[in-house]
């Protein structure tokens, strides 16, 4: 009996299809770390600083903020301040971010079905 060969043969770089425009822009925002983590932990409605530091295991206040910036200006999340005192933030998703939340959500699923689980603590670096 002969094995057969399965492996398929490679694509030459001019048959190969152009990255889409539409997914370089999203990826260059969605795919820094944290990003889709912060998104799917504001999905239950309006967040403070403190309980998002809080409830994202690992990730520093500096990044943190950083993120929120990004994602505010990107139009993802509406910042609120509410005057004190103590004056206090808080952070809700957008329409446009609440939109993405099937998206994650699938990517959840799939996590949970192809990636193994990693031992708490541990970070990719």
């Amino acid at each position: 009996m002969v094995a057969q060969n399965n492996a398929r043969t490679a694509i030459r770089a001019e048959d190969c299809v152009a990255a889409d425009e539409s997914l370089v822009r999203a990826f260059d925002l969605l795919g820094k770390r944290w990003t889709g983590v912060l998104l799917g932990t504001l999905s239950a409605g309006p967040v403070g600083f403190r309980s998002l530091a809080r409830a994202v295991p690992g990730i520093s206040d500096s990044v943190l903020s950083d993120r929120l910036g990004e994602l505010t200006e990107a139009g993802l999340l509406a910042r609120t301040v509410a005057e004190g005192p103590p004056v206090s933030v808080t952070y809700t998703l957008t329409e446009a971010g609440r939109a993405l939340l099937p998206a994650l959500e699938q990517i959840r699923r799939w996590a949970e079905r192809h990636l193994t689980t990693p031992s708490v603590g541990t970070r990719r670096r």
